[in-house]
């Protein structure tokens, strides 16, 4: 899978996310069928166009144990995707330390990989001539 490959999976599992659902860059990761490669998910959401059509729900996508993640010193986007959520009816909490966290317990979504649609086209197999083009739907 290249890049441009990859960022249309990450885009396409993310639309699938239900509102008032979040998951981790891990879980995204996992479901495209690339389990080491969560920062990669990061990044490509970084890089998300603003005029992305069908819109990606970027919000929806936090670190593995909850929380937003930085976007470094000076930048509102921590904030940006706290209200964001907030704006969908997710709670985004304030930990002691600063941190904007969610719950998973309530707010997550986690499903199973290879029971979502990746959008990714599969290779058929030698002597497969079924799969050929076939796309990649749980």
């Amino acid at each position: 899978m290249d890049s441009a490959e990859f960022h249309a999976a990450v885009y396409h599992v993310v639309r699938q996310i239900p509102p008032q659902k979040v998951t981790s860059y891990g879980h995204v990761a996992k479901l495209i069928g690339m389990p080491r490669h969560s920062r990669h998910v990061g990044q490509a959401l970084k890089w998300l166009s603003p005029d992305a059509a069908p819109p990606v729900p970027w919000q929806r996508v936090v670190a593995s144990n909850g929380t937003i993640s930085s976007r470094g010193p000076g930048t509102d986007g921590a904030q940006r995707q706290r209200d964001a959520l907030a704006a969908e009816g997710v709670d985004v909490a304030v930990s002691r330390g600063g941190e904007l966290r969610v719950d998973f317990g309530v707010w997550g979504w986690f499903p199973e990989p290879g029971t979502v649609d990746t959008g990714v086209r599969r290779e058929p197999a030698e002597g497969d001539d079924e799969l050929e083009g076939e796309v990649d739907e749980a």
